[in-house]
């Protein structure tokens, strides 16, 4: 008899893809924009979602789902700038969220009294790169304490992603980093990315960010 073999891996990524098909078919009734910010530890993806909790919570209807490997420190950070509830996912280990994760984060929103949901990723540029969770757009965020070299290394992260936050611009005058030759990088991998370049720390290039999330408010799951 002829032996049949199934990959483990090819099953639960299929498992995987469905599960975020059908997220992303739940946000698009709802109107809903996600966007699944990834990058290496120490990026400042958190102080960038503090910072637009805090200036757009006014404004617009923000939920957050954050993964971490070990400690829930980046939830509660962000829940200090929002009355939503803040779902944070402990991975114990493992170095990306799944669809699964976030589906089940999901199931505790109130989706129609929403205009973004932010899910933000294990710090980690590999794996979370070949996991959808069925959000609107990859948002790959990267410092200029990390080298302009980044999407050279990492060119899986920045082909799927859609958009790029060049961040901790404050520190451009004390650190090697030539930002005309990081964008070229990144074009040479991903000729359609779009960049913003912010200090979430100072404020600095932050405008052009929440300009870009009201636009996505006002025409939601089109990123």
């Amino acid at each position: 008899m002829a032996v049949r073999r199934i990959e483990v891996r090819e099953r639960v990524m299929a498992k995987n893809d469905e599960l975020a098909a059908d997220i992303r078919r739940r946000l698009g009734t709802h109107g809903v924009t996600s966007l699944n910010l990834v990058s290496s530890p120490g990026s400042g993806k958190t102080t960038l979602l503090e910072r637009t909790l805090q200036e757009l919570g006014p404004e617009l209807r923000m939920a957050v789902v954050t993964g971490d490997v070990q400690t829930e420190n980046d939830a509660d950070r962000l829940a200090r700038w929002t009355e939503r509830l803040v779902h944070a996912v402990v991975t114990g280990g493992a170095c990306h969220l799944d669809a699964r994760q976030v589906g089940t984060a999901l199931h505790e929103l109130e989706l129609a009294d929403l205009d973004l949901v932010f899910v933000e990723n294990v710090g980690n540029l590999v794996c979370p790169a070949s996991w959808d969770l069925g959000e609107t757009a990859k948002v790959v965020v990267f410092s200029v304490t990390e080298g302009e070299d980044k999407p050279l290394k990492y060119p899986k992260m920045f082909r799927v992603a859609r958009y790029a936050v060049i961040n901790k611009t404050d520190l451009l005058p004390y650190v090697p980093f030539d930002v005309d030759k990081a964008v070229a990088f990144a074009r040479e991998v991903n000729p359609g990315l779009e960049f913003f370049f912010t200090s979430a720390l100072t404020g600095e290039g932050m405008e052009r960010w929440y300009d870009f999330l009201r636009s996505l408010a006002r025409a939601p799951a089109r990123a």
